[in-house]
């Protein structure tokens, strides 16, 4: 009996930790250092879009400025680095923190990996997705101040009323005709970048001073 008694403890507390939310992001560092301007770099592109860091970098500015913070033009900085030689997302990445602070001194900079972009076909279904993963840094520091993921999908707000096998082959193909040859990818990235960094998400970043709501730091 005692056996069963303490299997039945180990199941439950099993059962216990896999119900449980997942961690809630550390803010300490991110307030110690209290960003008000932020470089966004160019995205490692690790999907098989080519389009893909285009997509991203034309979603992230919004999150961020919604949020409270002045975001260093993208064209601009794209610009700045191509000027010095830079056009690899890779070798952006790879430049000193004090090198990226003596020539923009901006307060933070935003590292950005595309995990995946674009959308797969299978049988009964065709889905863009946008996964992305992010870091920031304080550049006077070098210390990462927040990390996050996120992940949005085109299925999440669709509507199948055909739930028929035919139904679903023809819905799948149209589908995987649509979102192709539409930008969908621009669609769901923006609503990843929104997941990831606004102030308004879950382990998103804090307000930043230009928002009404700075201080807060509840989520």
């Amino acid at each position: 009996m005692k056996w069963i008694k303490a299997s039945l403890v180990l199941l439950t507390f099993a059962l216990l930790n896999g119900c449980a939310t997942a961690p809630k992001q550390d803010y300490s560092a991110f307030i110690q250092s209290d960003p008000k301007s932020i470089l966004v770099l160019p995205p490692i592109n690790n999907s098989n879009e080519i389009v893909a860091p285009f997509g991203v970098m034309a979603t992230v500015v919004k999150p961020l400025a919604d949020s409270g913070y002045y975001v260093f033009p993208v064209s601009l900085v794209n610009e700045t680095f191509k000027n010095n030689g830079l056009t690899v997302a890779h070798d952006v990445h790879s430049v000193a923190i004090d090198k990226l602070y003596e020539i923009f001194a901006a307060d933070a900079a935003l590292y950005i990996e595309i995990q995946d972009y674009g959308t797969s076909y299978v049988v009964l279904d065709s889905d863009t997705t946008v996964a992305l993963s992010a870091r920031l840094v304080d550049l006077k520091t070098g210390q990462v101040i927040w990390r996050g993921k996120s992940e949005a999908s085109s299925s999440e707000d669709r509507d199948d009323h055909d739930n028929s096998l035919a139904g679903a082959l023809i819905g799948a193909v149209l589908n995987q005709v649509i979102e192709s040859t539409s930008d969908k990818g621009f669609e769901v990235s923006q609503k990843a970048s929104q997941r990831l960094l606004s102030a308004d998400s879950s382990n998103g970043l804090l307000y930043g001073v230009r928002s009404p709501k700075y201080g807060q730091i509840e989520k």
